[in-house]
């Protein structure tokens, strides 16, 4: 293919980044330590001089850098929004990945020369929004919401002139990316705003005579049997009881795996695939990146023919959210 495809690998702090760009990835994205970031988890993320470190490391290898600047400004804190677009431009990252339009304005205005990506925090599901953000604020590239069909992803491609990021691997979320009221609603913190869905601070983990259980802000989240893997406590994502049976009422732990899709994503004309796991170890991005680098190369030197092998999918399916995978909106079999 003469067009490039990016593999995007997230990079949750220093050894991850290193691993992703070890490992084969084009792109690594990263976050200040702080809640300009939807991942502003305690021991995540970047302060100066890791970033710097972590920038030239991966620029001497041929590697970008994007930072995610993808959370909601507020008044009374808009200055500490504006300070990080204006640090991330003064350290020569790759891009930016916003949500929020003010800050769009603010970073088109103030760094023309900056690159800008629309994150999926913005919630753009159309052509139309996409082309908004282009024409208004000189956006390059949208990373759609999982929420969309192959069939409504080609549509979107072929209808704006700006760069189509998809994610590939990893955790799902039910909710509207950037519209996310559940964790807010329990814990008091807004995960559009501050940066964390179901922070630290409100999670305990007991042991009791029913089992281990788990919650949020004190809410009974989930109850596992000895033996039984714990998850981490989020609502969307917790066992519930609805008319007298307990089950995962809102969505199930599973993880999204498009790698059967590969062919038809690069056919539509898609840019670039996004590796969900910033909150992961630098173990699971070096074995996540190695894997979809070697998918994507084979696909790349014959999309016809490709077909992932069960060396991979295994490999996959180890650091896989409840050890299963889903198509998630891309496959609907019944529109």
């Amino acid at each position: 293919m003469s067009t490039p495809f990016e593999l995007v690998c997230p990079a949750g702090g220093l050894p991850a980044l290193k691993a992703a760009v070890d490992h084969g990835a084009d792109c690594v994205y990263t976050g200040f330590r702080d809640a300009t970031n939807a991942r502003n988890f305690t021991g995540l993320n970047f302060d100066d001089k890791s970033l710097k470190e972590g920038i030239a490391y991966a620029h001497q290898r041929g590697v970008k850098v994007f930072v995610a600047l993808n959370t909601y400004p507020q008044t009374d804190n808009w200055p500490g929004w504006t300070a990080a677009v204006d640090k991330a431009a003064a350290f020569g990252v790759d891009a930016v990945i916003l949500a929020d339009p003010g800050l769009m304005d603010y970073a088109h205005r103030t760094h023309p020369q900056l690159r800008l990506h629309l994150s999926v925090q913005g919630s753009a599901t159309n052509y139309e929004a996409i082309n908004f953000y282009h024409e208004r604020f000189g956006i390059q590239r949208a990373v759609l919401p999982r929420v969309l069909s192959l069939a409504q992803v080609e549509h979107v491609v072929k209808h704006t002139p700006v760069e189509i990021e998809v994610f590939g691997f990893g955790g799902l979320c039910v909710m509207v990316e950037g519209r996310c009221a559940l964790s807010a609603y329990t814990t008091g913190t807004s995960p559009n705003c501050q940066g964390a869905c179901s922070p630290g601070k409100a999670v305990r983990y007991e042991e009791t005579p029913r089992g281990m259980e788990t919650r949020l802000n004190g809410v009974l989240i989930d109850r596992f049997a000895p033996g039984e893997r714990a998850g981490y406590p989020t609502l969307c994502k917790g066992r519930f009881e609805v008319d007298e049976e307990t089950y995962y009422a809102i969505e199930e732990p599973t993880s999204l795996n498009t790698m059967e899709l590969l062919p038809e994503l690069m056919r539509v004309g898609v840019k670039a695939l996004k590796i969900e796991g910033r909150q992961r170890s630098p173990a699971y991005v070096a074995q996540v990146t190695q894997v979809w680098r070697q998918a994507i190369d084979a696909c790349r030197r014959d999309r016809e023919h490709f077909k992932p092998t069960p060396a991979w999918m295994a490999e996959l399916n180890k650091v896989s959210e409840g050890q299963s995978a889903t198509l998630g909106a891309y496959n609907r079999p019944w529109k």
